[in-house]
């Protein structure tokens, strides 16, 4: 199974010189982990929710300050939060690969590039396990089939 096959195509993105409550926005409404950061099309970094709020501290003395209906965020830009030289992959690559990248990197999610880094997509370590979960539970039925000596269907 290639990257392209599972990966999401709709991506949230945001720019080095965003707020960070754009990132806010994002990761609490959208309800996303990772935002790939993109500077004309090009994956220069990438922000996840655990960079955020690392930036916004324990909750009781976070950076937040509560208004009557909205939520602000200290004025931080993206960059100042951001990693940069992150790991890439390309469509045509095998989730296996994928998921070695993610596993021996310990991040969560890949952006997915063409051979120019331009973002195409994105394939997080939930895109993986929900096409294993599907594979195991085929794989479990098939078993139980055979077990039970029911022919195909």
């Amino acid at each position: 199974m290639r990257v392209e096959d599972i990966m999401t195509s709709k991506v949230f993105t945001v720019e080095q010189h965003d707020l960070i409550d754009r990132v806010f926005f994002l990761i609490h409404y959208e309800k996303i982990r990772h935002l790939p950061v993109v500077e004309k099309g090009k994956v220069i970094g990438i922000v996840s929710d655990r960079d955020l709020y690392k930036v916004l501290g324990p909750r009781t003395n976070s950076n937040i300050i509560e208004g009557t209906s909205e939520m602000h965020v200290v004025h931080k830009k993206v960059q100042n939060i951001m990693h940069r030289g992150v790991l890439t992959i390309h469509p045509e690559s095998y989730v296996s690969e994928a998921a070695s990248i993610m596993v021996n990197n310990r991040i969560g999610a890949l952006p997915v590039v063409d051979k120019d880094n331009k973002l195409l997509g994105i394939i997080s370590a939930t895109d993986i396990l929900r096409v294993f979960a599907k594979l195991e539970k085929a794989s479990e039925h098939r078993e139980k089939r055979i077990a039970e000596g029911v022919s195909h269907k």
